[in-house]
């Protein structure tokens, strides 16, 4: 039987096509900053800083990277990164993960605009969306107006996860938010400046073409890594869940090709926990048994035995619930091995790294118990914060 026509994908524009098409009021003639790094590129594959230096001659003053450098070639949790200066197009690179992570009036003195481009990766303790938070508050009191050139949210509108407890705000979950969030970054600036009440002249330029429902594979979009250890859009799959490893002794996968997307340590049995985990009977996933050696960060040149995480069905899988499911298991079949990890975790010296990275300490509290965590998010709650802050259109 032949295989049914493939339907194509839609044409999306995403912000930064838009705003090289239809350049908005707020950029004619302003002297701009532009925070981005290696994945703010057009459907060509150019990259931002050129287009926008070359569609706007004269105007962009300063460049601005996020986490992992301007360049995306930092790895996670590094201390500081130096700024530079870009030799092309003759302007400096300010660094939003070194000595300081909110713009600075120095930084800003000049400029009339801060335009943002980067691609976020749906998940709360995921560092861009917070960068921009400390940009919009750098931006309302510089009288600096800040423009978002937004990107889909590659895993769609779905959302899991609980919501940050404030009480364990860092720098990977500033505001009260779902892990899994289910919005785009210009959507969650309308929300943080809605909700934090920030006097910022805030202006965001959607993407078209694209439903709110569309995971990446839906854009027909080649996938660039907006850092390191999410070179493959299956790495961003599972992303939301699999992050929380590093609250623990096991490897996320750093120091592999395929971080995130398998996992272990030298006192995992890969078959046994497999078949505690299929007992669970997770939707749309399965899990194959690896042993892997990581070339650097946890367990550095030690055979690790352990699982990849294949997704199966993107629409049934729940990353954050399922990697709940495997804590559960590991800590049950491994009591005395595994290990929660201590302090530091992203500049935070005195809480737990797996209560900062779930939000509080439930989570911890219910493995350590062996109870089931769960996963309780008021999706509802949800979106109507999203939409009183004029977010969904």
């Amino acid at each position: 039987m032949p295989s049914p026509p493939q339907v194509p994908p839609p044409q999306i524009s995403v912000g930064l096509e838009r705003c090289l098409a239809e350049p908005p009021d707020v950029l004619r003639g302003a002297r701009f900053g532009l925070l981005c790094n290696q994945a703010s590129v057009d459907r060509a594959f150019g990259l931002a800083p050129d287009l926008m230096a070359a569609a706007f001659p004269g105007q962009l003053a300063a460049l601005f990277g996020p986490q992992h450098g301007f360049a995306s070639e930092q790895q996670d949790n590094m201390i500081e990164t130096a700024h530079a200066r870009d030799a092309r197009l003759g302007v400096p690179i300010h660094s939003l993960y070194a000595e300081t992570r909110k713009p600075t009036r120095a930084m800003l003195e000049g400029l009339d605009l801060l335009v943002v481009d980067l691609q976020d990766v749906g998940c709360r303790v995921y560092t861009y969306v917070w960068t921009l938070l400390l940009a919009l508050e750098a931006c309302a009191d510089a009288g600096v107006a800040v423009l978002v050139l937004d990107r889909p949210n590659p895993l769609g509108d779905v959302v899991e996860g609980a919501v940050l407890d404030p009480a364990y705000a860092s720098f990977v979950g500033m505001h009260a938010i779902p892990m899994r969030h289910g919005a785009t970054l210009g959507q969650l600036a309308r929300l943080l400046v809605h909700e934090r009440r920030l006097a910022v002249d805030l202006h965001v330029l959607p993407s078209t073409g694209v439903q709110p429902s569309h995971t990446w594979r839906e854009t027909g979009r080649a996938w660039i890594p907006p850092s390191p250890n999410l070179p493959r859009v299956e790495g961003v799959d599972v992303y939301c869940g699999q992050v929380l490893l590093e609250g623990t002794n096991l490897s996320e996968g750093r120091g592999t090709t395929t971080p995130f997307e398998l996992f272990g340590a030298p006192f995992v049995e890969p078959y046994r926990l497999r078949d505690a985990l299929r007992e669970r009977e997770l939707p749309g996933v399965v899990f194959r048994p690896v042993r892997f050696e990581p070339t650097f960060q946890k367990w550095q040149g030690q055979s690790c035995g352990g699982l990849f995480v294949h997704v199966v069905d993107r629409g049934a899988f729940r990353p954050y619930a399922t990697t709940l499911a495997v804590l559960s298991a590991v800590r049950t079949l491994w009591p005395t091995a595994f290990a929660w990890r201590a302090p530091p975790y992203e500049y935070e010296t005195h809480k737990m790294p797996i209560d900062i990275l779930t939000g509080g300490a439930a989570v911890r509290t219910a493995i350590d118990a062996a109870e089931d965590p769960g996963d309780q998010v008021d999706v509802a709650g949800w979106r109507q914060r999203l939409q009183a802050a004029g977010a969904l259109g």
